[in-house]
């Protein structure tokens, strides 16, 4: 299993897979190709389907610029490794190919091609089930955490301090700002004005409405396409910040204590990622939303003070509870629903870890077995659930809209 460091990564929204890796890919391959005169890139798949409400052709544009580039939407085809297919053309000033290349965006801002698809990534963990993870932390008296510093080595912390600083940027931007996210739904931002009214509201209203401020804030910030960390996804930023800033915030918890909650959360995530998939236009939004919220539910009853079967427990019923998610965004922007799944899975991390603290850590379904279940449900997932936004609530919105147009 690699590193967490593979995880994490920090970058611009408002999609890890359609934005950053794209980004990440056409960087590459402008580094083989300085000489071209022009680009032309093909989205293929959930790529093309979403990919100007992720601002999919911005993202490569910047990037190959200032030559020009002709970006090229096959939202009905898909190249055959990946739904998240892209074919980049550096073309010679008469307008001949002279380099081609083939390239997927896999999730989590990480690219791969069909040269490495099959290809081993640098081992750093020595175990990647659950199971056997449990079983060494018993064995060795030890915790997730310290597994996780076993594993990468200590300079471990100074990565990890330099994500959290971007969390908490994310969610400090997003907090102070207002007005109209970018797009054609005209989705006010929230956080703001929710944080305001936790601040006043009563003690058991407070708490969870401060989590859904903060969730919303680094959700709105992701939107518009600012900076944030993946956990693990852009799409899914918001749930292990808000859920971290609130307990730090009110438990006045140490960075020290909350780096080591972070560093368990990467491995749950990481987990996830090398057993089944992080990435929407693969497995659905479960992925995305039930993965961050295996991971804040996971770092949320080890802050409280949970046993690593309580902490294991607590990631078991993030993913448990959000399994058959379907990714779809309306109209293709990171919006709805997916801002608004950010908040109600931060406040459902803190459920769930809670609800763990108060068992003994022993329950029937393991967090390995859950999350091949979501592996095996986001496969027979029908692929217009899968971040194509052409199912779902992405559908019935785009036929009240029809509807609407009919009318006037």
């Amino acid at each position: 299993m690699e590193s967490i460091r593979e995880l994490y990564r920090v970058g611009n929204g408002p999609s890890s897979s359609h934005t950053m890796g794209p980004a990440r890919a056409a960087e590459k391959f402008k580094e083989k190709t300085m000489d071209a005169a022009a680009y032309r890139v093909t989205l293929f798949g959930s790529l093309a389907a979403t990919g100007k409400g992720h601002l999919t052709d911005r993202a490569i544009e910047k990037i190959l610029s200032p030559a020009p580039v002709d970006v090229i939407w096959k939202a009905e085809e898909t190249l055959p490794l990946h739904p998240n297919g892209m074919r980049f053309d550096a073309l010679d000033k008469k307008g001949i190919v002279t380099r081609q290349w083939e390239v997927y965006s896999v999730g989590g801002g990480a690219i791969r091609d069909a040269d490495n698809w099959n290809a081993e990534t640098k081992t750093v963990y020595p175990l990647s089930k659950m199971d056997d993870i449990l079983t060494w932390c018993e064995e060795n008296g030890t915790s997730l955490w310290e597994f996780v510093e076993k594993s990468e080595g200590k300079d471990i912390w100074d990565f990890l301090e330099k994500i959290l600083d971007a969390m908490e940027s994310a969610l400090n931007r997003g907090i102070a700002e207002e007005g109209l996210l970018p797009g054609t739904l005209h989705l006010a931002r929230k956080g703001a004005a929710y944080h305001i009214k936790a601040i006043n509201a009563s003690h058991a209203v407070r708490v969870i409405g401060s989590v859904f401020a903060y969730a919303l804030a680094v959700s709105e910030e992701n939107a518009a396409g600012g900076i944030v960390a993946t956990a693990p996804t852009c799409g899914s930023a918001g749930v292990l910040p808000a859920t971290l800033h609130y307990l730090r915030e009110s438990y006045k918890f140490d960075k020290r204590r909350i780096l080591r909650a972070l560093a368990t959360a990467g491995l749950i995530g990481n987990l996830v990622k090398k057993n089944a998939s992080i990435s929407g236009a693969e497995v659905g939004c479960q992925g995305e939303i039930g993965t961050a919220c295996a991971m804040a539910s996971a770092a949320a009853a080890q802050l409280l003070g949970g046993t690593v079967p309580q902490i294991e427990y607590a990631a078991e019923m993030g993913m448990e509870h959000h399994l058959g998610l379907t990714c779809d965004p309306v109209d293709g922007y990171v919006q709805i629903p997916c801002i608004e799944r950010n908040a109600v899975a931060a406040g459902r991390a803190l459920h769930c870890a809670t609800f763990a603290l108060f068992s003994d850590g022993k329950h029937r379904i393991s967090f390995d077995e859950v999350v091949t279940t979501m592996r095996e449900t986001g496969l027979d997932m029908g692929s217009c659930y899968k971040e194509t936004a052409r199912c779902g609530l992405a559908r019935h919105w785009l036929d009240s809209e029809k509807r609407n147009q009919n009318r006037k």
